[in-house]
């Protein structure tokens, strides 16, 4: 995955726009059609003490999802990066689609606040590494200059 090409190119579907729904709808359809082997790709956005669900690509979605539950939850609480390799052995997972095996979620910032969290799964186990984490945290702080 080339994360310097997938930036520019958000940067550039984002630039002229101010409504941040409209700029993570096309996040997740951009990161979608350029990873590969994913099964899910969206966003939740924080209200109070859960996360609601936001735009996404992929099969339906949970809709609520408490702060700290979850992988979602725990990104959100923590303000930390979770990359999954096996969601089967993450204490507390929510199985929002039986077939995503791995998945990493990575929180969303505004205001020295965890605004909401990029959410990718796959079927695929160990899908993510070290690589994609750190491309997918640079897609992110890119996203929060345009929420």
């Amino acid at each position: 995955m080339n994360y310097e090409n997938l930036l520019r190119e958000m940067r550039s579907l984002a630039e002229h726009v101010s409504y941040p729904i409209t700029n993570l709808a096309n996040a997740s359809a951009l990161l979608f059609e350029e990873m590969d082997r994913l099964n899910w790709a969206g966003f939740y956005i924080r209200q109070g003490e859960e996360l609601l669900l936001g735009p996404f690509q992929g099969k339906v979605a949970c809709t609520r999802i408490p702060l700290g539950k979850g992988v979602c939850g725990t990104a959100a609480k923590s303000g930390q990066t979770q990359l999954v390799k096996d969601v089967h052995e993450f204490p507390g997972h929510i199985a929002c689609d039986s077939a995503s095996n791995s998945e990493i979620v990575v929180p969303l910032w505004k205001d020295g606040e965890v605004w909401g969290v990029l959410d990718i799964d796959s079927p695929e186990k160990a899908r993510f590494d070290e690589k994609d984490q750190e491309g997918l945290e640079a897609f992110a702080r890119l996203l929060e200059e345009f929420l």
